[in-house]
């Protein structure tokens, strides 16, 4: 299993926040990278090894509510403007000015709405699987709901009574066993749904997330894991003791993060690569349609039989167009 650096941590934002750092203090921009859910730094390690042997400085965080870094109580305290603010702290304290911010999942989400809110720090943006798009026309919970039905695991996740969160927090190793899997190769016919605030699942596929773990049993699953045993027990010791609900907490502030970008202009102006990945079920390459609208300096490269879990199920290929873009772009 590939080792990470040493844990450090700073005081970002009102929170303490755990990151990992390697490669030379001297280059300039560094990655930042951002995981999703339920991730943590530790989803970056392959590329933190590889990056920082390249000569690039990387420095991945687990974010707010994850791993190493404080959980607030509040729900509010995971909205954008708390998320993109503790990447602004974190840069701070490493006396950066401006880094290359790197999102998979939830933490695409995030990078992207950093060019727009903290413009003078940010070089460039890569998304991995997390397409951007413009404000939407509607409440974004609305417009899932609409969609894929109350089962939706992001409609879900908007209880405030976290029987989600309980779901996964009683059964970690089923959450994981189930999510970090290679998937089935796509359906011609699913690559043409259209998306929703990314989300572009076909109608077919299955979103109820918390009734698909609740039901789950390795036994019968034929899909391939992505994860050795060892690097699996690394999520589940780390989700056993924090629990899920930080993590769920950002989806609780779709609706708030929507009411406030009102007025946000969505355009990106700096150098950006959108990496898509050819199998990824919830956002498939069809949800990057269009990004070039909004996006002028837009490169896209799309990685071919993968699932949703890129940067770990075809790690060389990632790393290596992390490298081949930061240095043509950046030296």
């Amino acid at each position: 299993m590939i080792e990470m650096p040493p844990l450090q941590f700073a005081q970002v934002n009102g929170i303490r926040m755990g990151y990992y750092e390697a490669g030379p203090k001297s280059d300039t921009p560094p990655l930042i990278l951002c995981h999703g859910w339920p991730e943590i730094a530790f989803s970056w390690r392959h590329q933190i090894k590889a990056l920082s042997e390249a000569g690039i400085r990387v420095i991945a965080p687990d974010q707010r509510g994850y791993g190493a870094t404080d959980r607030p109580e509040p729900v509010e305290a995971y909205d954008m403007e708390h998320l993109t603010g503790d990447l602004v702290g974190l840069l701070d304290h490493l006396k950066i000015e401006k880094a290359i911010f790197v999102g998979h999942d939830w933490g695409g989400f995030v990078v992207w709405q950093m060019p727009l809110r903290h413009t003078d720090r940010v070089a460039g943006v890569i998304g991995v699987n997390t397409p951007h798009y413009d404000r939407l026309p509607a409440d974004p919970i609305e417009l899932f709901r609409k969609r894929f039905g109350d089962s939706m695991y992001i409609v879900q996740f908007q209880d405030p009574a976290g029987e989600p969160d309980k779901i996964f927090g009683s059964r970690v190793e089923q959450t994981f066993d189930a999510f970090m899997r290679k998937p089935p190769p796509r359906k011609d016919d699913a690559s043409a749904a259209s998306s929703v605030a990314g989300v572009g699942a076909s109608a077919k596929t299955n979103l109820a997330f918390p009734q698909m773990i609740a039901a789950y049993d390795a036994k019968f699953d034929p899909r391939t894991p992505i994860l050795s045993p060892e690097e699996k027990k690394v999520f589940v010791d780390t989700f056993t003791r924090t629990g899920f609900t930080g993590g769920i907490n950002w989806y609780r502030n779709f609706s708030r993060n929507w009411q406030r970008s009102e007025g946000l202009d969505h355009t990106v102006r700096v150098p950006s690569l959108m990496i898509m990945a050819e199998n990824d079920a919830v956002l498939p390459p069809s949800a990057a349609d269009g990004m070039e609208k909004i996006i002028p300096d837009l490169e896209k490269y799309l990685v071919r039989d993968s699932g949703h879990w890129t940067q770990q199920e075809k790690p060389d290929e990632v790393s290596a167009k992390l490298i081949e873009w930061r240095k043509k772009r950046f030296g």
